[in-house]
């Protein structure tokens, strides 16, 4: 290989470029980001960022003098528009064509809005620095009415953010519970307890009928959803917020591969290897789905810091490796994430299903502070932990062993 092209100046696509240059490729890379901004981590966007606590410089992800070493060329506030894998080039926004002997996709995710969204000044969505600079600026000085509307791990972290600066929040969900779709319904009522603890109410079985400015201010007409008998919204309602804040979920970033002839299904379809079907074309991060040999070969697509820190590595590893005449690795791992809201730490290893078996094994809802377990058809398949890092992080062992969920369960009990 003479030119690596990476797509995404994301934490996988920057791991990428440092992953080529530990396997000794000395040619070229173009790293290729949307965002005029050098590559940032995202995590404290909800947090640290939003409260005013980090500045921007705070959150790089690699030093200046560490990206400098990297000899990358930038092509920074540029999005990339198509691929041609026949003739092997990148087309960009701006018409630039960039030819390449190796690719690395990661261009991540982006925002889902609700229907009729209006572009107000007020309604904000959580995904860049910009987005949360704007945000901060008007939750800083406290007393405003925030509505936000999604209680996934994005919109609940900035419900314990606004609400620690002293706003007034309400959380809407369209599900039956919160985190339902990476806790389940049980445990994600059970670990958002945390907000009643502070004054947040979250009202689920919500269907949002419309967002209108009224004067200064934004309404947001709410029903409940006749499809869910737990809704506790009986009609209609209206909600008077000064700040909107949508967290609905992402959706991988491909709309540009449409006629590259690459195989998309909520992300790009690759092998074990993170290889996206034809040679010399990797994805890595909340773009790639891929059969995760540690599961069973169960397909999944991860939208965690730790999967898209791994897979950059482990795309750029194999496609050296193949370009060297070498064979490329599977990757299999245990999934990881967390997430930080108020003075709490919510962690998860492994995989969740919503007709898991559950089952605490230390600890207490009560006390706000507990280890869960999940098994599925009597296999051990991940653990949930409040305030509970050490034992919760002692499971990833027993994910890797692959014990059976009682003995997963007799082994927690057991854990320091």
């Amino acid at each position: 290989m003479n030119h690596v092209v990476v797509v995404g100046a994301s934490l996988a696509g920057v791991r990428a470029c440092g992953g080529l240059r530990a396997e000794g490729y000395a040619g070229a890379i173009t790293l290729i980001g949307a965002e005029p901004h050098v590559p940032y981590d995202r995590p404290p966007l909800s947090k640290k960022v939003l409260s005013g606590e980090w500045e921007p410089d705070r959150i790089s992800l690699v030093r200046a003098e560490e990206f400098e070493m990297l000899q990358l060329q930038q092509r920074f506030g540029v999005a990339a528009a198509g691929l041609s894998t026949t003739d092997c080039e990148v087309t960009l926004a701006d018409g630039s064509v960039i030819g390449y002997d190796g690719l690395i996709i990661a261009t991540g995710s982006t925002t889902r809005r609700l229907a009729g969204q209006p572009d107000h000044p007020s309604v904000f969505e959580l995904r860049t620095l910009d987005d949360s600079l704007a945000l901060r600026a008007r939750l800083k000085e406290g007393s405003q009415r925030v509505t936000i509307i999604g209680a996934g791990f994005i919109g609940l972290e900035v419900a314990a953010t606004a609400r620690k600066l002293g706003n007034d929040v309400i959380v809407l969900e369209g599900l039956h519970a919160p985190l339902i779709r990476g806790l389940g319904a049980a445990m994600g009522t059970a670990v958002t307890a945390i907000h009643a603890d502070h004054g947040v109410s979250i009202r689920c079985g919500v269907r949002v009928l419309g967002i209108d400015p009224v004067g200064d201010a934004l309404v947001v007409r709410i029903g409940g959803d006749v499809r869910d008998a737990s809704s506790d919204v009986d009609g209609g309602d209206a909600i008077v917020s000064d700040v909107v804040v949508v967290g609905v979920g992402v959706s991988p970033a491909t709309g540009w591969l449409d006629d590259s002839g690459l195989t998309l299904r909520d992300g790009i379809v690759c092998d074990d290897t993170l290889n996206a079907g034809v040679p010399q074309v990797y994805a890595a991060g909340d773009v790639a789905r891929w059969p995760n040999p540690q599961f069973d070969g169960e397909e999944m697509r991860v939208e965690h810091w730790t999967n898209a820190s791994e897979q950059g590595l482990i795309a750029a590893k194999n496609l050296a490796a193949v370009a060297g005449g070498g064979s490329p690795q599977p990757y299999a791992t245990v999934p990881f994430f967390w997430s930080e809201q108020y003075d709490k730490r919510i962690q998860f290893i492994g995989r969740a299903a919503g007709d898991d078996e559950v089952r605490i094994v230390r600890g207490s809802v009560e006390d706000r502070s507990f280890l869960a377990l999940y098994g599925k058809n009597g296999r051990f398949r991940g653990a949930l932990g409040l305030a509970m890092p050490k034992p919760l992080m002692q499971c990833r062992k027993l994910l890797i062993e692959r014990l059976s969920f009682e003995e997963a369960v007799q082994a927690a009990a057991g854990l320091a």
